[in-house]
């Protein structure tokens, strides 16, 4: 902003005579800065219109992305008021002696020239110019569509988490003579610093599952090269047979973890009344998810038998002796389970009473069928005599949602494969799977959360380009202009699909999120330009044709030329230092809008003018 009204003030003042009184260059300085002044909050407001989709981004994507927006939105906010309140002020403290003695550079005018002979002859034909430029948007997104997609880039962590997982049964021993093994093959990779595993759970863990479960945890030094030290280590730990593992990121598995609740990238979720049927079905259904080509491993929730006791009323017998079975169960699991009765208060740390049956009584099954339960104050039964008591195995955990019993299918995908193709044949295979009644699968992960953020970027996005339709119809004062104007921005993506193309090869969040951005820069260069046109036209009174428009361009060439490179320059480093820790998601967004600002600028600069040359001729 400053920029755009630095330059309309520097170059009026130096269109003005040399001998000017003080009273005629204030009225110069002002009149120069309110001739952009409309234009710059109006493209302001664009700017921030175009990014308010990003702050309705759900879970995680907003937790990423919403912080961008509202630094964005505050940088732009605070320039627009730089521009409308100081920089005309130090404008007129130091510009009037400058411009008499500054002559215009060599490098501008040659570049002037060269624009001027281009625009030219473009402007001959506007229609063809018009027609290449859709022709080309159209195939670089079609290019952009086909491209592998991703929720979140990979993250350049140098800690490499890695699941463990040998076939039900295996025995403790084992795993950790397995997971010794591989100690020794990881330390021997180039890179490899350190090494550690845990296998099965603590007594208190918050996570359940059995010894045939460890994590092992790699890390790397930061001065490796990551990819390869990853590389080898997958390949290191391909050659142990009966072994499931997979290799990523600890953030990307704590990720995934909010995302579907499991560390695959895509969990299906098995709703039903039986666990023997979900155990069933979860099983075939992991198998045949797990014969895709774009997976690699696929496995329902271990399940972990455990002897539990189990008292089971004899209605019969509790009815002959006048015993309440709900009264049986709720004295038995008193005494065996225990039952918090009060609280009582040592200094000031609160303890629970708790009141329950003697550790001989609890782990002996004989003694627990001789147990007396009381009834009322003067009579007690033997509980094997009304009740059966038995050892039985019983699943160690039963996921709840909703009311409903549940099974986990954690699913894996191969390296390289595209989330969304996998996402579509894992969804269709459930589909085809054939549950009984009162069973039902839901697919969750990754691609879940990617739908849901697209979904809202798109509904939010619409609503967001009414928005800038309607403010550059209220500064345009044309439904056609505003409409060509509309249509014409996405050429401005041109370039942002051929750099990710080019370079990142991946459509990620972050890629879109740019895109959005290079709308907003194009919107605002173009309402810039179409403004000095009409000013021209209706207030300097110059006849509107292509002479106009040549002037119109080549005198806000250099302020959309400087603008473009201000903004470029500050995303190079971006760009040059790549997909490195810390700038993962910053690195797609800087392509992107690179890639964008040759575009939209080209746009601008020629597809803009052939714009408007073609709409005012066919409404005249």
């Amino acid at each position: 902003d400053a920029i755009i009204d630095v330059e309309n003030i520097h170059r009026r003042l130096r269109e003005a005579p040399e001998d000017r009184s003080l009273a005629a260059t204030l009225r110069i300085v002002l009149e120069a800065s309110l001739e952009v002044r409309s234009a710059v909050v109006y493209a302001t407001l664009i700017v921030l219109l175009v990014f308010v989709p990003v702050l309705f981004l759900p879970g995680v994507a907003g937790a990423f992305f919403r912080p961008l927006a509202l630094g964005y939105g505050l940088a732009v906010l605070a320039s627009m008021i730089v521009a409308l309140t100081l920089t005309p002020a130090l404008a007129l403290l130091l510009l009037p002696g400058h411009v008499a003695r500054v002559r215009a550079p060599p490098l501008a005018t040659r570049l002037r020239a060269a624009y001027l002979a281009t625009l030219r002859a473009t402007l001959r034909r506007p229609r063809l110019l018009i027609g290449a430029s859709a022709i080309a948007t159209l195939l670089s997104l079609g290019s952009l569509v086909a491209l592998d997609t991703a929720f979140l880039p990979q993250f350049a962590e140098n800690d490499f988490l890695m699941h463990w997982i040998g076939k039900p049964g295996t025995s403790l021993s084992a795993m950790a003579r397995t997971a010794e093994l591989a100690r020794a093959e990881l330390l021997e990779v180039p890179g490899v610093r350190n090494f550690g595993a845990h296998i099965g759970r603590a007594e208190v863990a918050d996570e359940v599952v059995g010894p045939q479960f460890a994590e092992l945890w790699v890390s790397v030094d930061p001065d490796a090269d990551l990819e390869l030290a990853l590389r080898e280590v997958g390949e290191r730990v391909a050659g142990y047979p009966g072994v499931y593992r997979d290799v990523q990121t600890y953030l990307q598995e704590r990720m995934r973890e909010v995302l579907s609740g499991g560390s695959g990238a895509i969990v299906i979720r098995l709703f039903g009344p039986e666990l023997e049927a979900l155990q069933e079905h979860g099983a075939a259904l992991a198998r045949a998810v797990e014969a895709l080509a774009d997976v690699e491993h696929a496995s329902p929730a271990a399940q972990v038998l455990v002897p539990q006791i189990e008292i089971t009323p004899q209605l019969d017998r509790c009815a002959a002796l006048g015993v309440d079975p709900g009264l049986l169960r709720q004295r038995a699991a008193t005494l065996i389970q225990g039952e918090r009765v009060g609280t009582v208060v040592r200094g000031q740390q609160p303890i629970d009473v708790v009141v329950w049956g003697a550790p001989r009584v609890r782990d002996d099954v004989s003694a627990l069928r001789d147990l007396l339960i009381a009834l009322d104050a003067s009579r007690s039964v033997r509980l094997g005599d009304v009740a059966d008591v038995r050892v039985d195995a019983m699943p160690n955990t039963i996921a709840h949602q909703d009311g409903s019993r549940k099974l986990d299918i954690s699913v894996f995908l191969r390296a390289g494969a595209d989330l969304d193709a996998a996402a579509a044949a894992i969804e269709e295979t459930v589909r085809s799977y054939r549950l009984p009644p009162g069973h039902h699968a839901e697919s969750l992960g990754e691609h879940r959360a990617r739908e849901r953020s697209r979904q809202t970027l798109v509904r939010v996005g619409a609503l967001a380009l009414f928005g800038v339709f309607l403010i550059l119809l209220a500064d345009l004062r044309s439904l056609r202009l505003a409409l060509l104007v509309m249509l014409g921005l996405p050429l401005a993506l041109l370039g942002g699909a051929l750099a990710t193309a080019a370079s990142v090869g991946v459509v990620s969040l972050g890629t879109l999120v740019g895109l959005i951005t290079v709308l907003g820069v194009a919107a605002r260069n173009g309402i810039l330009l179409i403004a000095h046109y009409r000013h021209l036209e209706h207030e300097e009174g110059v006849p509107f044709g292509p002479e106009l428009l040549l002037r119109g361009a080549s005198e806000r060439l250099t302020p959309i030329l400087m603008t473009a490179l201000s903004t470029g320059l500050a995303l190079v480093p971006l760009v040059v230092a790549g997909g490195t820790a810390g700038h993962e998601i910053e690195y797609p967004m800087a392509v992107v809008i690179l890639g964008g600002l040759v575009s939209s600028t080209l746009l601008n600069l020629f597809v803009t003018p052939a714009i408007v040359l073609g709409s005012r001729a066919r409404a005249e």
